[in-house]
């Protein structure tokens, strides 16, 4: 779906309409006693800020999903598609921008939401255990790519606005968590991972891996 990248994210409108009204009534009110409500206003401002992002051309990238640090690059099993598989997961804290954008080009073949837990989504349980939305893509080479939006402990609602058979290209942005969570990307086995736990990724901008050559 196509998105104008506004600098704020629609999802922040509201926090920063509310925010703003209440910082403004506090200083009419209460002059410099109003510091922590302008606070409270640049913490939503930074949060929901979406600002637009240069994508990466070249075969076979595999894009950031999100903003954040990666906290996993390990072999395991997908539990959505049933199949060995390389997990990159980014964990975003409350001062990253909280879009989440699509790591290649593909087709939406499935999607599940799952009810579950709201513990620390740094944790590597919080992969099977949290409340998670989950989209298998394939791409046009015929690549397997799931992409898993996780809750955490602060963060209570995924927002996810595509559905089985859409379109999505890479860098594309398909959704958002507020506030602060995870994001699991499962790979084929055979993808190259292109970094390593601890590194600071952006989402549609940092080339996480690279798919092989050929399904």
């Amino acid at each position: 779906m196509e998105y104008p990248h506004p600098i704020i994210a629609r999802e922040g409108w509201p926090f920063v309409a509310v925010t703003l009204a209440a910082a403004l009534i506090g200083t009419f009110l209460a002059g410099g006693w109003s510091a922590p409500l302008w606070l409270l206003f640049a913490f939503v401002l930074q949060f929901f800020r979406d600002p637009p992002r240069p994508i990466p051309q070249g075969e076979g990238l595999v894009l950031s999903p999100a903003d954040g640090r990666v906290v996993s690059v390990e072999a395991c099993r997908d539990p959505f598609v049933d199949r060995d598989a390389l997990r990159i997961s980014v964990f975003m804290n409350v001062f990253n921008a909280h879009s989440n954008r699509s790591p290649v080009d593909g087709r939406v073949v499935k999607r599940w939401h799952l009810p579950g837990k709201f513990i620390n989504a740094e944790l590597s349980k919080a992969s099977v255990e949290n409340e998670r939305n989950a989209l298998w893509l394939k791409t046009a080479e015929g690549f397997d790519v799931t992409c898993v939006q996780v809750a955490g402990l602060v963060a209570r609602r995924i927002l996810c606005y595509v559905d089985e058979g859409a379109e999505l290209k890479r860098g594309e942005r398909y959704g958002f968590i507020r506030f602060g969570s995870r994001l699991d990307v499962y790979l084929p086995d055979r993808a190259r991972p292109r970094v390593s736990i601890g590194d600071k990724v952006y989402a549609a901008k940092s080339v996480i891996a690279q798919l092989p050559v050929a399904a």
